[in-house]
């Protein structure tokens, strides 16, 4: 009997397909642990991303608000530290007494063209005519000679005083002869009065041996020949021209200077070239005038420290307006001479003179 028995052939292929069965499950199982494990990593990822992202956003705002707190202190200080400032202020002001406030100036004028400004000088001249009439050469004299001398003497001193000083000079040496001859001490002690008597010595003393010697005796009346005589240049050459000859010429002494700067006719300090800009704006023939009027002016009304503005019939046409006082009634103040109801410079001034004359010179008190 040799038979192989069924039964235990289908339970090995049944134990076998049980085995493949488990294998499979077992698979299956790491899959879908696996596939799990996958789909939780980018969810894991993205919770930590999200997670990092609420803690800077955290920080940030901890920052800006920390921030925010420190600068509204800062504003808070200041602020307080300002109204301090404030009160401080106040306070001294109401102790201090109250300042003048500062007389206000002319508004700035537009830029001016050479013909505009030309008008304008020339209306100036016409309203100093109106002004001043009677405008003259301020020293006292009879001849060339006596003009020459008074105005080498008018250097660093008043009309007024070379007007005092003269009559006594000229009683003593009338012509050029007699003073070339004069002992230079005694010629000093007569000048004296006018200052800086030494140098002035010298100029006179060569100037009339000059007008001896070259000229016979006679003031020449070319500028040319003026001006090489000792002591003498353009501005003495031209006020003996203008008014002993009747030769126009525009006299430039510190006054003139300073008004033509202030009026704007020049920017010069040279005399010679203030000279200059000056003649090319006006009419030779209104030259001599023109210095006595520009000077009369500036020596009543348009001072070099304290011009009186408020008191100024000109003011409308002059650039330089608000230098000096405005106010009228302490500009009116400031005015010198026939304007201010003062004695003017010359002991013998023109008839047509509205002023005073000047007084002589008062006799030195003797000694006891």
């Amino acid at each position: 009997m040799n038979e192989t028995p069924e039964k235990p052939t289908a339970a090995k292929k049944t134990a076998a397909k049980k085995a493949v069965t488990k294998k499979a499950a077992a698979k299956k199982a790491v899959a879908k642990k696996a596939t799990a494990a996958a789909e939780q990593a980018p969810a894991k990822k993205r919770a930590a991303n999200t997670a990092a992202a609420k803690k800077t956003a955290t920080k940030k705002a901890a920052t800006k608000t920390a921030v925010t707190k420190k600068t509204a202190a800062a504003k808070t200080a200041a602020a307080e530290k300002t109204a301090a400032k404030k009160t401080a202020a106040k306070t001294t002001t109401a102790k201090a007494p109250a300042k003048k406030a500062p007389a206000k100036k002319a508004a700035a004028r537009k830029p001016e063209s050479r013909a505009a400004m030309v008008r304008r000088a020339r209306r100036i001249n016409r309203e100093l005519a109106e002004l001043y009439p009677y405008a003259h050469p301020e020293l006292d004299f009879t001849n060339p000679f006596e003009l020459l001398v008074a105005t080498v003497l008018s250097a660093q001193t008043t009309d007024l005083r070379v007007n005092q000083t003269t009559p006594c000079l000229f009683a003593v040496c009338p012509t050029p002869e007699d003073m070339a001859a004069m002992d230079p001490q005694e010629l000093e002690e007569l000048i004296r009065p006018t200052g800086f008597f030494r140098a002035k010595t010298r100029s006179l003393l060569g100037l009339s041996a000059a007008l001896r010697d070259r000229f016979g005796g006679e003031v020449p009346g070319r500028l040319e020949d003026l001006v090489t005589l000792p002591g003498v240049g353009r501005k003495t050459a031209n006020v003996v021209l203008g008014n002993a000859f009747g030769v126009p010429g525009i006299t430039v002494d510190t006054h003139f200077g300073r008004l033509a700067r202030r009026f704007g006719w020049t920017t010069h300090q040279d005399a010679d070239k203030v000279e200059a800009d000056v003649a090319e704006i006006f009419p030779k023939s209104e030259w001599t005038m023109l210095s006595h009027r520009v000077v009369f002016h500036g020596r009543r009304v348009c001072h070099s420290r304290k011009p009186a503005c408020g008191a100024c019939a000109i003011a409308p046409l002059c650039p330089a307006y608000g230098e000096g006082e405005t106010d009228p009634e302490k500009a009116r103040k400031l005015l010198k001479y026939e304007l201010g109801g003062q004695p003017g410079q010359r002991l013998k001034p023109p008839a047509d003179y509205p002023g005073q004359p000047a007084p002589p010179m008062a006799a030195p008190v003797a000694a006891s």
